[in-house]
């Protein structure tokens, strides 16, 4: 029985679990506590796992990453070409969002939310941005889980193993075979993913049922179909221009892509991507290492496409007017915004905070979109997700560290 199910393609399975857990929660919509003591748990379960393994592995495959790039002035090319990539893609998804607002009119005809004022989420300067990036305690980062500070941290320690070269090499394979135990504990965890999926499902469906959704499924719809046109077109086009086959990537990535869905975390769902751009796409374990844990902490391609929607949405229902200059600061700010909130806790409002503030738009239509925050967030950290693995592919591709021959032999649905 057991052989029989494991056999079954995982991204299949997740995808059952994903189908039964809206079944089962949409039956026990009327009941939310029974979802909530008897089959959540087994989704918060499943995500402690997944959190358990974040830390060490952003800090133990990044020090492995940055190790095998010997060479700093190749080190150096890879971060210029990462962040490049994920600066021009956020900006893309922004406009398409701007378009999707602008034709759909999310929030025409939707009626206002009477709410508390909203106020301004306290924002980092840019001074304290960066100097939030060094971390005082390491040890503190890595309880804490700060991931920028890790990430930070880790690259520092990298670069310092190089520098000592030959009598680093014992702790340089301690922190290899670190890393190795880690991809194993990952495969082990994601059999579980299943289970977690339906849990989580199961809550998510018993919790906002219908009810919440159809008022507002004009912009649910904005979201999503941005998010995956985003995906199929330029993500699509791109690999196709780089020789690379978008079905192929689409397919390899399939597993992380179910785990954003549900999970809603890209830190989160760290582990699977980095198992599939290795094992699925060929992506090299230096460029992987790099890439994958810097991009589920600044690149934001699904939530720029939901800021974009969400800013129209807010102007639509208020009746406020935008003009080119609006449309053009949306864009800025959107795309800077990206990094410019990595490693704040709530980055996705922060972010839509700062757009509404600096067009002018009431914070008040924060609330309206509260409700379904959930259902939007699961798009966009899907897409946030599949652009962090897109990247790396390319950085791999460009650096020659892609094998094309896995990339070609990707898992076939």
């Amino acid at each position: 029985m057991w052989k029989s199910w494991s056999s079954i393609k995982l991204w299949k399975r997740i995808a059952a679990g994903l189908v039964l857990g809206i079944i089962v929660g949409i039956l026990l919509s009327g009941a939310p506590n029974v979802v909530e003591t008897w089959i959540r748990p087994f989704g918060t379960l499943f995500l402690n796992f997944i959190k358990m393994l974040i830390v060490p592995l952003v800090f133990l495959s990044l020090v492995v990453g940055v190790t095998s790039l010997k060479d700093p002035a190749r080190m150096g090319r890879i971060g210029i070409k990462t962040i490049a990539w994920y600066l021009v893609t956020t900006a893309v998804a922004v406009v398409i969002g701007l378009v999707f607002g602008l034709v759909f009119q999310p929030g025409a005809g939707v009626e206002k939310v009477a709410a508390a004022a909203t106020k301004a989420a306290a924002l980092p300067s840019v001074v304290d941005t960066f100097l939030n990036l060094i971390p005082a305690n390491p040890v503190g980062a890595l309880a804490s889980g700060n991931i920028l500070q890790i990430i930070v941290f880790a690259i520092v320690v990298g670069i310092a193993i190089n520098f000592v070269g030959q009598k680093a090499e014992p702790l340089e394979r301690v922190i290899a075979a670190g890393a190795e135990v880690m991809y194993k504990m990952t495969a082990g965890v994601m059999e579980l993913a299943p289970l977690g999926v339906f849990a989580l499902m199961a809550w998510v469906a018993a919790k906002y049922g219908l009810s919440i959704l159809l008022p507002l499924a004009k912009i649910i719809f904005c979201v999503y179909v941005a998010c995956i046109l985003h995906a199929v077109i330029t993500y699509g086009f791109i690999l196709k221009m780089h020789g690379l086959s978008p079905m192929q990537f689409f397919r390899g990535i399939v597993d992380a892509q179910m785990v954003a869905f549900t999970t809603t975390s890209s830190a989160g769902t760290l582990p699977v991507t980095m198992r599939c751009t290795q094992d699925n796409l060929g992506v090299s374990v230096g460029v992987s290492s790099f890439v994958l844990p810097l991009g589920a902490t600044i690149n934001m391609d699904g939530t720029a496409i939901y800021e974009a929607i969400a800013a129209l949405f807010v102007a639509q229902v208020f009746g406020v007017t935008l003009g080119g200059g609006d449309y053009l600061m949306i864009v800025i700010v959107a795309t800077l915004a990206s990094i410019g909130a990595a490693g704040v806790p709530g980055a996705g409002l922060i972010m839509l905070t700062m757009v509404l503030t600096t067009i002018g738009l009431p914070l008040e239509g924060l609330a309206i979109v509260a409700g379904i925050d959930r259902v939007l967030d699961m798009a966009r950290t899907t897409i946030n997700v599949t652009g962090d693995a897109f990247v790396s592919c390319l950085v791999a591709k460009s650096e020659r560290e892609l094998n094309q021959t896995v990339y070609d032999a990707a898992p076939v649905a």
